[in-house]
């Protein structure tokens, strides 16, 4: 279930401390609603009421969809204790086939859902983006250090693609890659299943990424 509590937070620009409601646990199925804000990143901005700045609200909590079998643990300070996130993984093995995510901010917790929405593996998605900048690369030396998002997908002529977006001079930028691509990616790790770690809660990102390729 959902489990909603408040909390004292203080306000970025004035210091002044508001009480914000914070989510410890959010369960898609019982608060469909909670989803979109998730999606958007709505959901963790909340307004300072004395001087109206914008803030950025961080706090653990753990994303379920039901629906999806998908377990997201949002941790900023990545001290949870393996028991604890054993404990919860051990449960989800007895409801079978679940999927486990660990994230460090809420940027990586919507596009996990972006992509778990999509109905892609994430594992190729992160292969994908590290096949594009190293295409890019040519052209664009510095883009290999740039952080690419996945966004969404696009279908035009019969064609799909993944669309992911990166900051570049102040500004986001965005390119389409050929389905083609995550296809082949899917079909690496598909034929290379000793890549992906036993352990639960997995971190899946372009570090992750890189210390399998090395």
């Amino acid at each position: 279930m959902s489990i909603i509590a408040e909390a004292l937070a203080p306000c970025s620009k004035c210091g002044e401390k508001t009480k914000i409601t914070v989510y410890k646990s959010i369960n898609t199925a019982e608060n469909p609603e909670l989803k979109g804000k998730i999606r958007d990143g709505s959901l963790f901005i909340w307004e300072c009421p004395h001087c109206h700045q914008s803030n950025l609200a961080r706090y653990e909590t753990l994303y379920h969809d039901p629906d999806r079998k998908t377990m997201i643990w949002l941790m900023p300070s990545g001290d949870l204790s393996e028991t604890q996130m054993q404990a919860i993984a051990n449960h989800t093995k007895a409801m079978g086939g679940y999927r486990l995510r660990r994230v460090r901010d809420v940027g990586e917790l919507m596009e996990k859902v972006l992509i778990f929405d999509e109905g892609l593996d994430d594992l190729a998605v992160e292969m994908c983006k590290y096949v594009t900048k190293m295409e890019m690369s040519a052209k664009m030396p510095g883009i290999a250090g740039s952080v690419f998002h996945f966004h969404r997908t696009e279908e035009k002529d019969g064609m799909k693609t993944l669309v992911f977006i990166y900051p570049t001079d102040n500004r986001m930028m965005s390119i389409n890659v050929g389905f083609n691509v995550y296809e082949d990616s899917s079909g690496i790790i598909g034929r290379n299943p000793d890549i992906i770690p036993d352990e639960s809660f997995m971190k899946i990102d372009q570090e992750w990424l890189l210390s399998i390729m090395k």
